[in-house]
């Protein structure tokens, strides 16, 4: 049993900005880097869907971020990383990353499906982010794939998206509570899927979270 997270009190509610545009934006490159400990999003031919991993600008869960993407970049599929702002974002174990957009710069529609990353970070930058919780219910109204593992299921009962849904998340008291609220039906497996919304309950379950956003592409472009 691991128990990674120091878990804190809920986050304060964070100021509201203004909701997601969609400027006209250059390609980010998203090649792998040569530093094995920094991870990126992909940027390779295909025809399929590209996924936006959204990310806490710190203390977000390495294995989770780095075990989709991998998984994507090998199955042809490009993915963005977005954060509250651009630039580098660190995770609770040392890896690094870059936020080439920030939840503000998105165009919700050149995505398939939102993947949100947990660790203690998610819960203090992600909870109550306005925007992110605005993305959350566009990508579900659109009937897109959601997706979020760890502490960061918390954000799709906020956002209101897990109601009479199943659902599974790292288990805190908080977290639980968050998760009841919302109306989700918890089930403890560590990784538990409900039409496209695919929730996970940490980062030892990172493999199979991936494994069921890739199952869930291929039947959502049957």
């Amino acid at each position: 049993n691991y128990s990674p997270y120091t878990i804190i009190s809920p986050a304060p509610d964070v100021k509201t900005r203004s909701p997601p545009v969609c400027p006209p934006r250059a390609k980010p490159r998203c090649l792998m880097d040569n530093d094995a400990n920094t991870l990126i999003g992909t940027e390779v031919p295909s025809n399929s869907m590209k996924i936006l991993i959204a990310v806490a600008p710190e203390k977000f869960r390495d294995e989770e971020l780095a075990v989709p993407v991998a998984a994507f970049q090998k199955a042809g599929i490009a993915s963005d990383i977005a954060s509250t702002r651009r630039g580098p974002c660190t995770g609770m174990l040392g890896a690094k990353t870059t936020a080439t957009l920030a939840f503000e710069e998105i165009d919700p529609k050149r995505y398939g499906g939102l993947v949100i990353i947990g660790g203690s970070g998610s819960q203090i930058h992600l909870w109550n982010d306005d925007l992110l919780l605005q993305l959350v219910k566009y990508f579900h109204e659109s009937r897109k794939i959601v997706a979020a593992i760890c502490l960061a299921p918390v954000v799709l009962a906020r956002a209101g998206i897990l109601e009479g849904k199943k659902a599974t998340c790292y288990e805190s008291p908080v977290s639980v509570r968050e998760m009841k609220t919302g109306g989700a039906v918890l089930v403890n497996k560590p990784v538990v899927v409900d039409g496209r919304i695919i929730t996970a309950n940490g980062p030892s379950a990172s493999q199979e979270f991936a494994d069921a956003i890739l199952r869930t592409i291929v039947e959502v472009e049957r």
